[in-house]
C-alpha cells in the first residue's frame, strides 16, 4: 500500500493535467472515480491563537525546490493565503484548494482581514468578520484560520507563524498607496501564484443583487421580512405587494391558457380519431350496401332464383320431344243435358283440328 504522501502527489498531478473543472480528468468521456473513504473533516479549522507553535526548534524556511520534492510528515510547508472572503464562493475555495495543493506536503494557514481594515482599505462587506472567519472555518482546505491578518504582510509577521510561502493570484494587487502589496513578498521569492476563477467573485454577486433589487425585495417581502428590514418605502412595498397580485393573475392566466391547450388538443386527437372511425364504418357500410343492392349484388341473384322458381313451379312440365307417341284413347261420349244428338267421336288416327267439333245449340232446343 502507497504512502498517504505519495498519493497525495499523484492526485495533485493528476489534477493538474486534467482539462476539466478543478483539475478534473476524463478517460474516455468517463470522469475518475475515487474510492469510497470520508474525505470531509470532521471538525473546523482552529485559529491560529489555538493551536500551539513549538518555537524551541529554529525557523527555517524550505527553499521552492524542497517543497517541490517534498518534506517530511513532521515538516510540512506551511503556505499561507489571505484575503476578505466576503460572501464566500466557489472562487474563494478553488483558490484555497489550489494553494493546499501546491506542494505534496502542505499546510495551509488562511488570513481574514477584520471589518475596520476592509472599510478601511476596501469598502464596506456584507458580511461582518465573525461570520466570514466562520465561513473560511469550513472550507475543507484550510488547516488554520487568522483572525485579524495585517493588510500587508510584515516579516515578524511571517516570522511568527513560520510561513514558507505566501499564495495569491499573479495579478498585481494595488492598495494602501502600492502599486502591489505582495511585491515585496515576490522579491523574496516566497510567492507562489494561483489561478483566478473567471466568472465569479464578490462583486459579480452583489452587481446580481443590485441588478434585481426589485426582485429580491419582493421575495423576501413574500417569505415575511417587514419593509423596516428591508429598508423599503411604504410606496414601494404596496408596490411590490400590487405587482405580486399582478404576477399572481398572469401566472393563473398562463396556466388556464395552457390547460386550454391541453384541452383543445385532446379534443382535436379525438375528433380526428373519430374522423377515422366513421370513414372506416362508412366504407364498410358502402362496401355491404354495393354487395346487397348493386348491379351484381345478392337481391338480384335472389329475384332471379326467385322469379325462375315461381315460372317452373307455374308451367306445365312438357314431354321430352325424342319420346314415342302413344294413341290417345277415345274419350267418352258427352251428352249435353237437354240435347238429342251426341257428338261424334273422332277417330283415333285424326288430328287434333279435325276431331274438335263445335256444337250449335239452337234456341228452340234451349226451351
Amino acid at each position: 500500500m502507497e504512502p498517504p504522501t505519495s498519493s497525495r502527489l499523484n492526485s495533485r498531478k493528476r489534477r493538474k493535467d486534467g482539462s476539466g473543472p478543478n483539475g478534473a480528468t476524463e478517460v474516455d468521456g468517463i470522469p475518475p472515480k475515487m474510492s469510497r473513504r470520508s474525505l470531509g473533516l470532521r471538525e473546523p479549522a482552529p485559529f491560529s491563537d489555538e493551536v500551539e507553535i513549538d518555537y524551541s526548534k529554529p525557523y527555517v524556511r524550505v527553499t521552492y525546490e524542497e517543497a517541490l520534492r517534498g518534506t517530511p510528515l513532521d515538516r510540512p510547508v506551511r503556505v499561507y493565503a489571505d484575503g476578505i472572503f466576503d460572501l464566500f464562493h466557489s472562487g474563494h475555495a478553488r483558490a484555497l484548494m489550489q494553494a493546499k495543493n501546491l506542494f505534496p506536503n502542505t499546510y495551509l494557514i488562511v488570513g481574514v482581514c477584520s471589518d475596520e481594515l476592509t472599510h478601511n482599505f476596501k469598502g464596506f462587506t456584507v458580511m461582518n468578520e465573525n461570520e466570514r472567519y466562520d465561513a473560511v472555518q469550513h472550507c475543507r482546505y484550510v488547516d488554520e484560520v487568522v483572525r485579524n491578518a495585517p493588510w500587508t504582510l510584515t516579516p515578524e509577521f511571517l516570522a511568527e507563524h513560520r510561513i514558507d510561502f505566501v499564495a495569491h493570484d499573479d495579478i498585481p494587487y494595488s492598495s494602501a498607496g502600492s502599486d502591489d502589496v505582495y511585491k515585496h513578498i515576490k522579491e523574496a521569492g516566497m510567492f507562489a501564484p494561483t489561478q483566478r476563477t473567471e466568472g465569479i467573485s464578490t462583486s459579480d454577486i452583489i452587481t446580481r443583487i443590485v441588478r434585481d433589487y426589485d426582485v429580491y425585495a419582493r421575495r423576501n417581502l413574500q417569505r415575511g421580512y417587514t419593509a423596516k428590514e428591508l429598508n423599503v418605502s411604504f410606496i414601494n412595498e404596496k408596490k411590490y405587494h400590487l405587482q405580486e397580485r399582478v404576477d399572481k393573475v398572469k401566472k393563473r392566466v398562463k396556466d388556464v391558457e395552457e390547460k386550454s391547450k391541453e384541452f383543445v388538443q385532446k379534443v382535436e386527437e379525438k375528433s380526428i380519431d373519430l374522423i377515422q372511425k366513421w370513414e372506416e364504418k362508412s366504407r364498410e357500410f358502402i362496401g355491404n350496401f354495393l354487395e346487397m343492392f348493386g348491379p351484381e349484388g345478392a337481391l338480384k341473384h335472389m329475384l332471379k332464383e326467385g322469379k325462375g322458381r315461381m315460372l317452373q313451379a307455374i308451367s306445365p312440365k312438357q314431354s321430352p320431344s325424342s319420346s314415342p307417341t302413344h294413341d290417345r284413347s277415345p274419350s267418352p261420349s258427352f251428352r249435353w243435358p237437354f240435347s238429342t244428338k251426341t257428338p261424334p267421336s273422332s277417330p283415333a288416327n285424326r288430328s287434333r283440328n279435325e276431331s274438335a267439333v263445335t256444337y250449335d245449340i239452337s234456341e228452340d232446343e234451349e226451351d
